[in-house]
């Protein structure tokens, strides 16, 4: 075959991957018959259980009799209710994504001394390398910003002499490291593909002695590097939801499995960031503001109850959006009357919404969280539990402070990267052993057959 022609070459890519559809689907009965956890979860739903974490807990429900029963979200962060965490942050007016670094990293609540000491050394790990703006950014941009942090983690790999030791107070070392320098690292990442595949102007700012991690975040994304206090304060909001959700969800997952091999840090959390990067997971965030610019476009009037409603349920009948049947920013795995998480945002993301004068943009945020349920129900005919998620208003929330699309997932990481740190030195700590599950493998005994008889 002729390869030098592109329409050749797909047309025979084509035909493989005809041949590669029929060889490797597995009949779906073939599951049952084996008994497999399929996405590692029972047949009731809930996960199953591989490993153990003292970091962060998610509550959603509790099992009666092998049955699922709902309740109100929980989130504890090393055994510390999230509600508690958020409440005496927002009445004492600080920020206090530092402060749960320290936590989850360290597994105690740091006194005055101890977290001052402790942003300064955040403040000092987070200027890049000489000449890695650069040469590793600049030089090489990428569409995808997740990738490009991707591609940036790894770089730091060559940079760092002690690399390959797995030593815990070295993995230490490497993680306030990284966690240090990830907001620089998206944002830059954001700079150089606003620069040379939008054509728009290069703003690169340093980051500012003093600042928290969220006022120094807008403060480098934004061309006159203008904020307000309250923005600032919801984001800092943001990235303490969005820290750690134990050890089940599938970036946090993926350091575990990649740790356990006894490879890098750098090599673990570019992993996570992949797995990040997928629209099942992180990416779930651009699924919500998407949906609802559908919904503004097709529902004449956003105030009629049962016009909304009616939308919502040509969406989960594939009938409207992008047709996948899912109403972005309801349900979760964990989960079920509410996510403590979304709710907490809620509230300071009305605050938001006063002072951008987007109460109505509000209203249908909140019309999808009030009437999603009610087509669900009216869809499948069950009586399952579902809430918001955090990702419903965390778009809103992106849409306020002009977070650009492409950006929103890489902030995401900023934020988990903490959690992820800590699943890895906890990995290392209690691990121990290579994560091999097994595979049954279902194909039939077939002979060989020669080149020539073929």
């Amino acid at each position: 075959m002729d390869f030098s022609t592109k329409g050749n070459t797909d047309k025979y890519l084509e035909q493989l991957s005809n041949i590669s559809t029929i060889q490797d689907k597995i009949p779906g009965d073939k599951y049952i018959q084996y008994n497999v956890k399929r996405g590692l979860r029972n047949s009731n739903g809930t996960g199953v259980l591989v490993g153990l974490t003292s970091i962060g807990e998610v509550s959603g429900y509790v099992m009666q009799d092998n049955e699922k029963i709902p309740t109100d979200g929980k989130l504890f962060y090393r055994g510390i209710d999230i509600n508690d965490i958020v409440k005496d942050i927002s009445e004492n007016k600080r920020f206090g994504f530092e402060e749960v670094i320290f936590l989850l990293l360290f597994g105690t609540l740091p006194d005055k001394n101890q977290l001052k000491d402790f942003k300064e050394l955040l403040e000092i790990s987070a200027p890049l390398p000489d000449g890695f703006t650069e040469d590793t950014i600049l030089k090489t941009p990428c569409e995808n910003i997740m990738i490009k942090l991707s591609r940036s983690v790894l770089a730091l790999y060559s940079y760092d002499e002690d690399a390959e030791n797995n030593s815990i107070v070295n993995i230490l070392k490497q993680s306030i490291g990284l966690i240090a320098k990830f907001p620089v690292l998206a944002a830059y990442g954001y700079q150089a593909k606003a620069h040379y595949f939008d054509k728009k102007s290069l703003y690169i700012h340093t980051v500012q002695p003093g600042y928290s991690t969220a006022e120094d975040f807008l403060h480098l994304i934004r061309p006159d590097n203008k904020f307000t206090e309250l923005e600032a304060e919801i984001l800092d909001l943001m990235l303490i939801l969005h820290a750690e959700h134990g050890g089940g969800n599938n970036s946090t997952f993926t350091t575990h499995v990649v740790s356990s091999t006894g490879t890098d840090i750098y090599s673990a959390i570019a992993a996570a960031i992949g797995s990040l990067k997928g629209s099942k997971h992180g990416g779930a965030n651009l699924k919500v503001t998407a949906m609802i610019d559908d919904i503004v476009e097709n529902v004449k009037n956003l105030n009629d109850d049962e016009e909304f409603k009616n939308y919502l349920v040509k969406i989960l009948n594939k009938e409207a959006f992008d047709n996948s049947g899912l109403i972005y920013g309801l349900g979760h795995a964990v989960y079920t009357i509410s996510d403590p998480r979304a709710v907490l945002l809620k509230k300071k993301a009305y605050e938001l919404a006063v002072e951008k004068n987007a109460v109505d943009k509000f209203r249908i945020f909140e019309s999808v969280e009030r009437l999603g349920p009610v087509a669900f129900s009216e869809v499948k005919g069950a009586d399952k539990e579902i809430c918001a998620n955090v990702d419903l208003y965390s778009g809103f929330v992106y849409q306020m402070l002009n977070i650009p699309t492409e950006l929103c997932t890489p902030l995401f990481a900023v934020s988990r990267i903490v959690g992820w740190c800590a699943h890895i030195i906890e990995e290392h700590i209690t691990g121990g052993r290579i994560m091999r599950p097994a595979y049954k493998n279902v194909s039939k005994r077939i002979p060989y057959t020669k080149l020539s008889d073929r």
